[in-house]
């Protein structure tokens, strides 16, 4: 009588294994050693099992793993969200057997158009792009012909002639929200604090900002509003005081472009002896560890950055199996979090993360 097909419990049995690991080390999902899986494929060969028939087992076990790219001008460790968003990128690509390499781009890479010195073109099968904004640097990334997904891009960015993917945080929404419970609380003269030409993060945020301000019928006096090139906040030490130091008056909030800058305007406001919440009431993005510490707590943005790196491992993956698919633009939901910044503003069925 002969022998009936093998089967996946046949290779566990003979390897003492369970049926459900042979099975994710044949199908390659899970979190499989290499070992165990090249236990099982070679067992699989063996057997003859289906696919693996008539396959030596060096060319399953030969497979080179392929390359992703993370081009970003700053280490992920120094970006406010930055290491979540690579743990939950890197785990995903590399289920999927693709190693990744980070690039740093200099400013003098970015002022002379070229790439890092590390970089090889012809070992890459797909770029990721994190905080590069600037634009012309942008078109040489996507011209090279690489399928590419920025997370975040140059805020003039034109997506008819924006040649790859590009996912983002949900800005817009967030601060329209956040604004308005400030003018419902009695606010009426908001300033708006960063550089919204920065990046599109901060172009959507700004555009949320004005949207609500614009809907209560309130007009943005952009003398309360600190919106100098994003470099300058970084400057050197006590720019931020200089700057509040300069304003002839103060708005009743500031709406920030992000929680660094916050914390900033909560410190200069202090050493003018303005006191927050009192006196001013003030609100960020990102919810950035500095933003629970700083006194008092401020009320900001929740990024979902290891979910973002997922999300963006994935669009990255789909473009390079399908090259000829339309480019996407993908925002991932963000989550509005009250505290002791903005007193009036009671927690509500928005604050869905942990505070």
């Amino acid at each position: 009588m002969a022998k009936e097909k093998v089967t996946i419990q046949d290779i566990a049995d003979a390897l003492g294994i369970s049926r459900n690991t042979a099975s994710k080390a044949l199908n390659d999902s899970g979190n499989i050693p290499e070992e165990t899986r090249n236990r099982v494929i070679r067992k699989a060969i063996e057997l003859k099992y289906k696919q693996f028939a008539y396959v030596e087992s060096e060319q399953i076990l030969s497979k080179t793993p392929g390359n992703i790219a993370l081009l970003t001008e700053n280490l992920p460790n120094t970006s406010h969200f930055g290491s979540l968003l690579i743990s939950g990128l890197e785990k995903r690509i590399s289920a999927e057997g693709y190693n990744l390499s980070i690039h740093i781009v200099r400013e003098v890479d970015q002022d002379g158009l070229t790439l890092p010195n590390n970089f090889d073109v012809s070992k890459v099968d797909g770029i990721i792009c994190i905080e590069l904004f600037n634009l012309e640097y942008t078109r040489l990334i996507t011209e090279l012909g690489i399928p590419t997904i920025f997370i975040d891009c140059a805020a003039n960015i034109c997506y008819p002639d924006f040649h790859a993917d590009l996912l983002l945080m949900e800005n817009e929404h967030s601060i329209y929200q956040l604004t308005k419970k400030l003018i419902d609380s009695g606010c009426k003269s908001i300033g708006f604090a960063g550089d919204y030409n920065h990046c599109k993060s901060f172009n959507e945020r700004w555009i949320g900002y004005h949207r609500a301000m614009l809907e209560s019928g309130l007009q943005v006096d952009l003398s309360h509003c600190i919106t100098d090139d994003d470099k300058l906040f970084f400057s050197k030490p006590g720019w931020m005081k200089e700057r509040v130091s300069a304003l002839e008056t103060f708005p009743s909030a500031y709406v920030c472009a992000n929680d660094f800058i916050a914390v900033e305007l909560i410190r200069a406001f202090k050493s003018r002896e303005v006191t927050v919440p009192q006196d001013i009431v003030v609100c960020g993005f990102d919810n950035a560890p500095e933003s629970r510490i700083i006194e008092p707590p401020l009320t900001t943005v929740h990024i979902y950055s290891n979910e973002m790196g997922i999300k963006a491992a994935e669009m990255l993956l789909s473009r390079i199996d399908n090259p000829e698919q339309p480019y996407q633009i993908s925002h991932i939901v963000t989550t509005p979090i009250m505290r002791e910044s903005t007193p009036g503003i009671l927690p509500d069925k928005l604050t869905l993360v942990s505070q």
